[in-house]
């Protein structure tokens, strides 16, 4: 067999191979320039923008859009030193016939970008702000350009793509500096109203972390099955999860204390069996009647005077129509023997 064509062919990909070889080791030493270039622009861009004191999310777009334009150039410098022929303009072209198929291919990708770019601008939270989204809840550690992290209360990280935060609707807690908190507490309905509302409102001005103003409120809000619910409503500052729990634990405790010592009733619920006494006198007067008894199919439950009479009536009644003893009738007494008439000895 012959393979010196075959030798041939692969000779002269060697050479050719050899001849770009010097291009492709410049294009990649660009390359890495590039990235390090970028590297020291990013660096540049967050030491700028912290000096001007800019927001942490601002700087951090900045940052990444510096970052990644050099890198694109450099790219394209690697590429034209590589690739003799390859020109921008045959590139653009390219993109043109094959940016459907990749647009449809990356979607999520450039949705979650755009998203990305857009919380960063517009900044509706921040780094370090306490957020809830659905069943999430924590603090968010980093919003990065495809997706934010958050760090929830028992020490997980939990990752959220950028679209879904952008589309749907996110509760921030750490907005603002002030934050109102409210509990419900049930008191008993026979305990004095007034008192226990004025007992809570000492309480929650007496909690350390409680701010005056706004001033703190106790309403009623609910007839409850077994108590009157009144809610107790109190500003704290700062509103963070930390402040919120320890805020809650001290009013919490002091209202439990006051109403206790104030002998207020905190109830919950029960259920109560009452046995009906028949013996009583004021059976069957819904007046006087012990609660709980129910009223029946349209019957009254009777007293016991009541059963007396009735029972009385029936004997009465009963001893009325009882028959007389029976009459003898003539041929009865026919029937029954003479007595026996003494008879005389007689005398012979």
């Amino acid at each position: 067999m012959d393979f010196s064509i075959a030798w041939q062919k692969l000779n002269g990909m060697g050479r050719s191979f050899m001849a770009v070889l010097p291009n492709l080791l410049i294009g990649l030493v660009v390359l890495v320039v590039f990235i390090f270039i970028a590297r020291g622009i990013r660096s540049l861009v967050l030491r700028v923008a912290q000096n001007r004191h800019q927001s942490q999310s601002l700087t951090l777009l900045l940052s990444r859009l510096a970052y990644v334009f050099v890198l694109i150039f450099g790219i394209l410098v690697m590429f034209t030193i590589m690739i003799p022929s390859f020109t921008p303009t045959s590139l653009l072209s390219a993109l043109g016939v094959g940016g459907v198929a990749i647009g449809f291919a990356f979607k999520d990708i450039f949705q979650n970008f755009l998203a990305g770019v857009l919380l960063l601008l517009t900044e509706p939270f921040r780094i370090n702000d306490q957020i809830k989204y659905k069943d999430f809840e924590g603090t968010v550690e980093n919003i990065q350009t495809r997706a934010t992290t958050i760090k929830t209360y028992d020490g997980r990280r939990v990752v959220i793509p950028n679209a879904e935060l952008f589309i749907n609707a996110v509760t921030v807690n750490t907005a603002y500096d002030q934050r109102r908190l409210q509990y419900d507490i049930g008191i008993g309905y026979g305990d004095d109203i007034a008192a226990a509302r004025k007992l809570i409102i000492e309480a929650m001005q007496e909690a350390p972390n409680v701010l005056n103003d706004p001033v703190p409120e106790a309403l009623i809000v609910d007839l409850a099955g077994s108590s009157v619910n009144i809610r107790a409503r109190w500003w704290i500052k700062p509103p963070r999860r930390a402040d919120f729990m320890d805020s809650q634990n001290e009013v919490l405790e002091l209202i439990k204390n006051k109403l206790t010592a104030a002998g207020i009733d905190l109830p919950f619920p029960t259920q109560q069996i009452l046995w009906h006494d028949q013996t009583e006198e004021t059976d069957g007067n819904r007046q006087t009647q012990r609660e709980g008894w129910p009223a029946g199919k349209g019957e009254v439950p009777r007293s016991r005077a009541q059963v007396r009479a009735e029972a009385e009536e029936q004997r009465q009644q009963l001893a009325s129509n009882k028959p007389e003893p029976r009459q003898l009738t003539k041929s009865t007494e026919k029937l029954q023997p003479e007595p026996r008439q003494p008879q005389a000895d007689s005398v012979s």
